[in-house]
């Protein structure tokens, strides 16, 4: 497992799956071991995935002083990264919350982008966060499925701040709740770093009207790919983060929710290796 130094001297961690022209992947979680990613459905087979352990998950090390858990801090850790690859510049895919910080690192870098993914990408770097409003729109979209009357009361007392967080409501997030679905969500806990996920997005972690104003200027060419059956963000989020940058289009999965390439993994990676092609 090949590992590198970060500029305060934790070690880091990535892992490599694939062969082929690298592409950097940047995980969700907040800070959750890059192990869910998989094989991105199969990406592998087109491009050498590179798929970073953020500080204080997986097999990377612990830093010393917490406070790099923001988001904003991290930046650096993945520019440490790219110069260790050797890159000029680099193709990258983020998922989720991984989205802010890969949004941050091409306002901060933008000439070592060379071309950028944001998968399911929760756009908090711009201040658009998903709305309780869109996850239930998206949520009533499953009223068929067996599973929705225990559900849904469950999920909007957690949206409306009457509850906290249930697995019971788990299912809203994958657009197929299936065994392999089910298998997924089940490591979340042991894989994710709850301690480095409240930092993670703690005060000053983000600028947004610097952050759009840099993105503005972007030349590298960026897809903002969304689930059809995803609530944060919903395909309308997703819409108005592309909008953001002057070269970018937005592409929705049909019926797929937060982790896209489970629900439809043919679907996934035709679109995302086109893009990187």
């Amino acid at each position: 497992m090949p590992t590198f130094p970060a500029p305060d001297g934790t070690r880091l961690a990535f892992h490599v799956r694939g062969e082929g022209e690298p592409l950097i992947v940047l995980p969700d979680g907040p800070m959750r071991a890059s192990a869910y990613l998989g094989n991105l459905g199969g990406l592998d087979a087109h491009r050498r995935l590179v798929l970073l352990d953020l500080r204080g998950t997986g097999e990377s090390g612990v830093p010393a002083d917490p406070a790099t858990y923001r988001c904003d801090r991290l930046v650096d850790d993945v520019e440490a990264l790219r110069i260790r690859l050797g890159l000029e510049r680099m193709d990258l895919l983020a998922h989720s919350a991984g989205g802010s910080l890969a949004l941050l690192y091409a306002a901060r870098y933008p000439r070592r982008i060379a071309r950028l993914a944001l998968v399911t990408a929760t756009p908090w770097a711009l201040g658009w966060p998903a709305t309780a409003d869109d996850r239930r729109t998206a949520a009533r979209m499953r009223a068929s499925e067996p599973w929705f009357a225990e559900a849904f009361p469950a999920f909007e007392a957690w949206l409306d701040g009457s509850g906290d967080f249930d697995p019971v409501f788990v299912p809203f997030f994958h657009g197929r709740w299936d065994d392999t679905a089910r298998a997924h969500a089940d490591r979340e806990e042991a894989e994710t770093n709850d301690e480095a996920a409240d930092v993670y997005g703690g005060d000053g972690a983000y600028d947004p009207e610097a952050t759009r104003d840099a993105l503005a200027r972007l030349a590298a060419p960026v897809l903002v790919l969304a689930g059809g059956a995803d609530g944060g963000p919903s395909p309308a989020l997703a819409r108005r983060t592309a909008g953001v940058f002057p070269h970018a289009e937005c592409v929705v999965q049909p019926g797929a929710g937060h982790y896209p390439w489970l629900d439809d993994p043919e679907w996934f990676t035709r679109r995302v290796s086109a893009f990187f092609s």
